[in-house]
């Protein structure tokens, strides 16, 4: 009998989709905003419900101006704005309805959602369990491997290591340097001006890696690549933004705080727990059934 499927649910994608397309209307008696925490909660019945999973992580972000990269480049994310407070609000709500749900919930001041799943997706795989990665972040598409899937959940897209290579002409374990070459404008980071997709993907299948291409950087003029001789001049000058963009693109796996408690069994739902909170968040029958039955 093969193992259990583990999802690991980056839940600051489904926050923010449902604060943007939830209608402002949702609000408690204070006033409250509750759109976003109704919207989550929702998608994680939805989740339970079609995919009856014993092995849920979820994992949020904390460190938007906090985490390591930070410190390897300020810029880094730089172009987004802050959290408005009624929105930081329904963050703190939706992983207290996700733990009252019994599902494990993950956050750390230093390393993204994204280490943190990146973590706990080596732990369970190397215990035989396959990884289903939800979340709507190609960034994620990296830790793909045999018997893994990325899912778009609102879109219902899903992407195995042989469908990552042809979206996106690398294979999962190029993707990072494939985002180090191009460039990554959601979370600011630069890369080489002017190497677009298709280069950045012809130039891995020829070399495989970053630290190969530099370590024969000379033979790329003479590549059957469109402007070859204009990408050897890109890559020459620009080394450095390459080299630092990579080691921003690269997913941890060995966040500390996760390995410290990496399991993620679902335990029972805790029904006073979420009825307390959806007295709070003044959320109907409806949903509040469903979550308890999920």
């Amino acid at each position: 009998m093969s193992a259990s499927p583990v999802y690991l649910v980056d839940a600051s994608v489904y926050i923010f989709r449902a604060w943007f397309s939830m209608p402002d209307a949702f609000n408690n008696a204070r006033g409250e905003p509750t759109n976003a925490v109704y919207g989550f909660t929702g998608f994680l019945c939805s989740l339970l419900e079609q995919t009856s999973a014993s092995h849920v992580g979820v994992a949020f972000d904390e460190s938007l101006t906090t985490s390591y990269r930070n410190e390897i480049y300020p810029e880094y994310k730089a172009n987004r704005d802050p959290a408005p407070e009624e929105l930081k609000r329904q963050f703190k709500w939706a992983r207290a309805v996700a733990e009252a749900m019994g599902l494990a919930c993950y956050a750390d001041p230093r390393f993204e959602a994204d280490d943190l799943i990146g973590t706990l997706a080596v732990h369970w795989r190397d215990r035989g369990h396959p990884v289903c990665l939800v979340t709507s972040d190609k960034d994620l598409t990296q830790l793909v491997r045999e018997n893994d899937h990325w899912w778009d959940f609102s879109r219902n897209r899903k992407l195995g290591a042989a469908q990552v290579l042809e979206r996106f002409g690398v294979s999962p374990e190029q993707i990072a340097d494939y985002l180090a070459l191009t460039g990554d404008a959601v979370d600011n980071i630069p890369g080489v001006p002017g190497i677009g997709p298709k280069s950045a993907a012809a130039l891995l299948a020829h070399f495989g890696d970053l630290d190969r291409l530099y370590a024969s950087v000379d033979e790329v003029p003479y590549l059957g690549i469109r402007g070859a001789k204009s990408l050897h001049r890109k890559l020459v000058e620009h080394r450095a933004a390459a080299e630092l963009a990579r080691q921003l693109t690269v997913i941890r796996t060995d966040v500390p705080s996760a390995l410290e408690s990496p399991e993620i069994a679902r335990r029972t739902t805790d029904d006073a727990a979420l009825n307390r909170l959806f007295d709070e968040l003044e959320f109907g029958g409806m949903l509040r059934q469903r979550c308890l039955r999920a």
